[in-house]
């Protein structure tokens, strides 16, 4: 059984990851899907677009087996790393099967443009003393958020879907076109 206060390693990763379904504390990774014999998660490749770095990365991280690619887990990280101080850090692999399950329930596979991923303690810091909208103890932080657009899709339309799915933070912001979503509780805003 998995603690509620780790973080992931890559030993700890391949530990939790079986037949495409995450185990954590003894729920299933994907809460309140239809029937517990139909939870799988959809194909597990993505597409992203950094707007703040202008690199994009279409990769799959997760095979058909449910067997995660360190390689390309490297490869998501770098692209979610904190655009302000160029650090690195390992985002949670459930954001990205958050994203995942949200992308593929909305029936597309359109790229996902990325404002930000992974903040370092420094950024978020500057981030707090500038908006009101971002927060001292934020899952970014963790590596276990990610705001997001996809062209084309409105976000009211990923936020409806979101919160069907009632996974993770699911936050709003319709003045900015775009959404937060995280792997915490679920909540939303």
């Amino acid at each position: 059984m998995v603690a509620a206060d780790w973080s992931w390693t890559r030993r700890t990763l391949l530990k939790t990851s079986m037949a495409g379904v995450l185990c954590l504390g003894g729920k299933l990774f994907m809460p309140r899907l239809a029937r517990a014999e139909a939870e799988v998660l959809p194909e597990g490749e993505l597409a992203f677009y950094n707007v703040h770095t202008d690199e994009r990365l279409r990769v799959r991280y997760r095979d058909e087996r449910g067997q995660y690619d360190l390689a390309a887990l490297d490869d998501l990280n770098h692209l979610l790393r904190c655009h302000h101080t160029g650090e690195v850090a390992t985002m949670d692999p459930r954001v990205i099967e958050h994203l995942n399950l949200v992308q593929k329930t909305l029936g597309g596979d359109g790229e996902i443009h990325v404002i930000s991923g992974y903040r370092s303690p420094e950024y978020n810091a500057i981030l707090v003393k500038r908006s009101r909208r971002a927060v001292r103890h934020s899952l970014h932080v963790e590596g276990q958020a990610v705001d997001f657009f996809i062209p084309g899709v409105r976000p009211r339309e990923i936020r409806k879907v979101a919160l069907k799915l009632q996974y993770g933070g699911v936050g709003y912001y319709p003045r900015a076109d775009f959404i937060h979503l995280d792997c915490g509780p679920f909540r939303s805003w």
